[in-house]
């Protein structure tokens, strides 16, 4: 799936569309975000961080239950103890990881952060990550997985080649010396020669 297919974006606006309903704070993320902002590329789930309630979690299996496999409990608890959870379409497999927005500094600046982007057919503005959040996201889960992925570091330099003296690199500096990540932002930078 890349941003231009259009049964994930189908997929992902039935759930973005019950979370504009619901009156929650959301952004795309993950990997369709550094898709957008860099190269597109495969990628078999949709992340979106969301400002969620653990009362929202009925409403989400009262109203998708029939065409997602999911359990309210499940994303209840999910919700209260600040982890992802998944909702899986049934007829495509397309899955979307909803992912509860954290309370740090950067959590709500990445959210506020977001970039209006027009996606499908026809087009539907849509909050996206922006590309130094993005980049700034990536870099911090490469460095919770041990810097063993070498699909986020990837992605991370497509987004800083495509996006080059568009990006906010003094914004990107200081979040990545919050985030404890800075001498990554720095080897990624050095890698592209920016």
């Amino acid at each position: 799936m890349t941003p231009r297919e259009p049964e994930a974006l189908r997929v992902a606006f039935e759930v973005l569309d019950l979370l504009e309903e619901l009156g929650c704070r959301h952004q795309l993320g993950g990997s369709y975000a550094s898709s957008i902002h860099g190269i597109p590329r495969q990628t078999h789930d949709i992340d979106l961080v969301v400002e969620l309630e653990p009362i929202h979690a009925d409403a989400i299996a009262k109203r998708l239950g029939d065409r997602f496999y999911l359990d309210a409990d499940a994303i209840r608890s999910a919700i209260e103890q600040g982890r992802p959870c998944n909702l899986i379409h049934l007829d495509s497999g397309v899955k979307i990881d909803l992912h509860p927005k954290g309370d740090q500094p950067f959590d709500e600046l990445e959210l506020a952060r977001s970039q209006i982007v027009e996606l499908g057919d026809p087009t539907r503005p849509t909050p996206v990550k922006s590309a130094e959040d993005t980049v700034l996201r990536k870099l911090d889960w490469f460095r919770r997985g041990g810097e063993a992925s070498d699909r986020q570091w990837t992605d991370v330099l497509a987004v800083l080649r495509t996006q080059g003296d568009r990006l906010d690199h003094d914004y990107m500096r200081v979040q990545a010396e919050t985030l404890g990540i800075g001498d990554l932002l720095s080897s990624a930078l050095g890698e592209i020669g920016a």
